[in-house]
């Protein structure tokens, strides 16, 4: 590697955030997201919705991407975007955008998987994190996904055990909208369970293989144990939300907990790392860091705005990949489904 610049520009359009960064040497020099305060009114995301805010957002983003990062658009090398998972209608104008830009600069396109994008956020070049060493195992957490991947080298990936319903972010934002709770209800269920109890209630966890997740029963466990308290007493959530919320969370962090553990009994790593949405959970990161001193792992935690959705780590993909002279094709499309090993 020369001693040379290479600026990166990477764009992230996979659901409601729409998100531009400008990357040097893998060092993050402006990383602006713009959300979507819309969706909040609907409790979820409305595909039709984000891709007309991501039309709105996707100029001026980039444009502040690169005024903050205090470089000229002449001086980008390359142009990664999320070409997938996500949402087709938002990760069209991510994908557009990235197409025309790259064309019109007469520079290479870069188009970058969103599920290993949440992984290789791990190698931003930043003081304040540690990069893993390969392989590693990586809990990957988010509205969409819950997985245990192996990942052996930035784009040598695998997957050992997955959801076989429900991501952990939707059993967060489903058990939020039992007990009433705006969404995303995640980190409102975080905040509360702080001051609860979290053995207060116990809820079942579901039985699947060692390395397999499973949240839908867990959600009507908890809808049906809410039904059957506010029948007695109608103000069980309020009088009850604290303990609710830390027994909710508490059960969910055990599964992810056990599951782990089987991972690293069945490949004997010990390299942990964590990323997407959910990992931004205070007690999901916690529960890795207490494994340093319990298990013995080494454990890697991605910095705060890392976690959800953002461009600087689709950037570092880009980055990692244009390191290795691998561009994508002006007719690259945009996938819907896109599993990280892809």
């Amino acid at each position: 590697m020369s001693n040379s610049s290479v600026y990166i520009l990477g764009i992230e359009s996979s659901c409601d955030d729409t998100s531009a960064a400008v990357l040097c040497n893998g060092k993050v020099l402006s990383n602006v997201v713009a959300n979507q305060e819309i969706h909040a009114a609907y409790g979820g995301v409305v595909p039709e919705l984000a891709s007309r805010a991501h039309q709105q957002n996707i100029i001026p983003v980039v444009q502040q991407a690169i005024q903050r990062a205090n470089i000229d658009k002449k001086q980008l090398n390359a142009i990664a975007f999320t070409r997938g998972p996500g949402l087709m209608g938002s990760l069209l104008v991510g994908t557009s955008f990235a197409k025309s830009f790259a064309q019109g600069l007469n520079i290479p396109l870069i188009g970058v998987n969103h599920m290993q994008g949440h992984i290789l956020a791990h190698f931003i070049d930043d003081e304040n994190q540690q990069k893993p060493t390969f392989p590693f195992l990586c809990l990957t957490i988010s509205g969409g996904h819950t997985q245990i991947v192996k990942v052996n080298d930035y784009f040598d990936m695998e997957i050992l055990g997955e959801t076989l319903d429900d991501a952990v972010g939707e059993a967060f934002d489903k058990s939020g909208k039992i007990l009433g709770l705006p969404y995303p209800a995640g980190p409102y269920i975080d905040k509360y369970a702080k001051q609860g109890n979290p053995k207060a209630f116990t809820f079942t966890k579901p039985k699947v293989g060692k390395l397999e997740f499973s949240f839908s029963g867990l959600k009507t466990g908890i809808l049906r144990f809410i039904q059957k308290n506010t029948k007695g007493n109608p103000n069980f959530i309020e009088e009850n939300l604290n303990d609710i919320c830390a027994s909710i969370q508490y059960t969910i962090v055990q599964i992810l907990l056990e599951k782990l553990k089987n991972a690293v009994k069945l490949t004997g790593i010990k390299q942990i790392a964590i990323a997407g949405g959910v990992s931004a959970n205070s007690e999901i990161r916690k529960m890795i860091k207490d494994g340093e001193q319990k298990y013995g792992w080494t454990t890697y935690i991605p910095k705060f705005e890392y976690t959800t959705d953002n461009a600087a780590m689709i950037g570092v993909s880009g980055y990692l990949s244009y390191q290795q002279g691998t561009y994508s094709k002006i007719d690259v499309k945009a996938t819907a489904r896109l599993k990280v090993t892809e």
